[in-house]
C-alpha cells in the first residue's frame, strides 16, 4: 500500500524539470527588474501608499504580460538560440519544450494579465502593457533585431515602459515625469545591451543578427557605449532638475552614473576580455539601484514630491 501512494523518483525529476523550462522562458529576472520600475512609477505618481487593491493587480497584470512577451522571444528566437553558445541549451532548442506548448503557455499568460489589467487597473495600462508585449516580441524580436543594428536603440522602447504603466495604473493618465522615467530606461538601453553584443559578438555574426559590434565593429560600439553613458548622465539628473527628486536621488544618480562611465572608458580604454560582459552586469545593477534610491527618495524626502 505504501508504494501505490508514492510518485517514482524519475517522475519526479521530470516534473520539476518542466515546471522550471515555463519558469525558465519568462526570464524572471528581466521580468522582476520591469516590474520593479513599474512599482517606482506607481509610488511616484501619488504622495502617499499605494492601496494594495491596486498594487496587487497591476503588478500581477504588469508581471504576466511581460513574462508573455518574454515567452514570445524565446519562440520566434528557437532557431537562432540552438546556434548560439549563450542560449543553445534554452528549453525550446534543447527539446525540453515544444513551441506548442509554450505558445499555449504565452497566450495563457497574455491572455491572463490583459483581463486582470483591464478588469481590475483600467483600460489604459491594459492596453498600453498588450503595445509593450507586442513592441518587444513582434516588432523588436521578428523584424528590427533582424532588419538593423539599430535595433535595440529603437526596439528599447517597449522595454521602457513599465514606469509609465505604473504610472497610469495609479492616475488613468500620461504624465511627463512618467514620461522622463521612461526616458531613462530608453537612455540606459543601448550601453547595456551593446557591452553583451561586444562580448557576444561572434555569437551574433553566426547567425546573422545585425548587432552594432558585427555590423560596425567592437571598437565602433564601444565608442557609443561611451557616449551613451554620457548621455544617460545627463538623462539621469532630469528627475531632480524638474523637482521630482530631492538631493538623495541626485548624489545617487551622480554617483552610479559616474561609475558606469568609469566602466564604459575602461571599455573603451583599457579593455580585458572580462571588461564587456563586466559591464554589462554592472548596467543591470545601475538601473535596479537608481530606481530604488528614487523610491527611497520619494518617501524619506516627500516635501518636493
Amino acid at each position: 500500500m505504501g508504494q501505490s501512494n508514492t510518485v517514482p523518483a524519475s517522475h519526479r525529476v521530470a516534473s520539476t524539470a518542466m515546471w522550471r523550462d515555463y519558469y525558465e522562458i519568462t526570464k524572471p529576472r528581466v521580468v522582476a527588474l520591469l516590474v520593479l520600475t513599474a512599482l517606482v512609477g506607481m509610488c511616484l505618481s501619488v504622495p502617499g501608499i499605494i492601496p494594495w487593491q491596486v498594487l496587487v493587480p497591476s503588478m500581477l497584470g504588469i508581471g504576466l504580460l511581460s513574462s508573455a512577451a518574454a515567452a514570445i522571444n524565446h519562440i520566434v528566437d528557437e532557431r537562432i538560440d540552438s546556434e548560439m553558445g549563450r542560449t543553445h541549451n534554452r528549453p525550446l532548442p534543447n527539446g525540453r519544450l515544444s513551441a506548442r506548448n509554450a505558445s499555449v503557455f504565452a497566450i495563457t499568460l497574455a491572455v491572463s494579465g490583459f483581463v486582470v489589467l483591464y478588469s481590475f487597473v483600467n483600460p489604459l495600462t491594459a492596453w498600453l502593457t498588450l503595445a509593450g508585449l507586442v513592441g518587444y516580441s513582434f516588432i523588436y524580436t521578428m523584424y528590427l533585431k533582424r532588419a538593423t543594428p539599430q535595433n535595440i536603440t529603437i526596439g528599447g522602447l517597449a522595454g521602457a515602459i513599465p514606469p509609465l504603466l505604473g504610472w497610469t495604473a495609479m492616475t488613468n493618465e500620461i504624465h511627463p515625469n512618467a514620461l522622463l522615467l521612461v526616458l531613462i530606461i530608453f537612455t540606459w538601453t543601448p550601453p547595456h545591451f551593446w557591452a553583451l553584443a561586444i562580448h557576444r559578438k561572434d555569437d551574433y555574426a553566426k547567425v546573422n543578427i545585425p548587432m552594432l559590434p558585427v555590423t560596425h565593429g567592437v571598437n565602433f560600439t564601444k565608442t557609443q557605449i561611451l557616449l551613451y553613458t554620457v548621455l544617460l548622465f545627463v538623462v539621469s539628473l532630469l528627475p531632480y532638475l524638474v523637482g521630482m527628486s530631492n538631493w538623495l536621488y541626485l548624489i545617487g544618480a551622480v554617483v552610479l552614473n559616474l561609475i558606469f562611465f568609469a566602466y564604459a572608458w575602461k571599455l573603451k580604454f583599457n579593455a580585458d576580455k572580462e571588461t564587456a560582459m563586466d559591464t554589462f552586469k554592472f548596467s543591470i545593477v545601475h538601473l535596479m539601484v537608481l530606481f530604488i534610491i528614487l523610491l527611497l527618495d520619494h518617501y524619506l524626502l516627500p516635501v518636493a514630491g
